[in-house]
């Protein structure tokens, strides 16, 4: 199949899991930042899987770094022990990744914000980079890791 028939596919999710048989995924900043916020919205699912050890999330400096910032946006009104609440909820789950240099090949992205999390999936091999941004879901294909959607994570697994 040429380059233009995968970009209309679902990507496949590798199958390489950790010892304990847990997918090791990378999932951007809205999702966790929807999961922890929204408790009972529609990635509650998400929040469940991490909290049950049904995968491994991912982060390195700068993906947890980014995780912080956002929940001190204003729009959310988190207080400072609320957002300590939060990060303690996702964080302990986490497995940590240190990026020594950032891979050579790299697509080119529309949001700089985005690169950590497309490192950080290259890097660590993860299973999979779970995200709802469309500038991301763009990519798939043009990394060695697949880019899916939290739906089409959880339809593959």
């Amino acid at each position: 199949m040429g380059t233009a028939g995968r970009h209309h596919r679902t990507p496949e999710v590798s199958r390489r899991k950790t010892a304990a048989g847990t997918p090791r995924v990378v999932i951007d900043t809205n999702l966790v930042l929807s999961a922890l916020v929204f408790a009972s919205g529609r990635l509650a699912h998400l929040r469940t899987a991490w909290q049950g050890g049904q995968i491994q999330p991912l982060v390195s400096s700068a993906t947890a770094a980014e995780l912080v910032r956002v929940l001190a946006y204003p729009k959310f009104r988190l207080s400072a022990a609320d957002q300590e609440e939060l990060l303690a909820d996702y964080l302990p789950h986490c497995e940590t990744v240190r990026i020594r240099q950032a891979p050579l090949a790299m697509p080119a992205c529309r949001d700089p914000f985005d690169l950590p999390f497309l490192q950080l999936a290259i890097v660590a091999r993860a299973d999979a980079l779970i995200t709802g941004d469309q500038d991301l879901l763009s990519l798939s294909g043009q990394i060695d890791r697949p880019i899916v959607t939290a739906e089409q994570f959880f339809q593959s697994t």
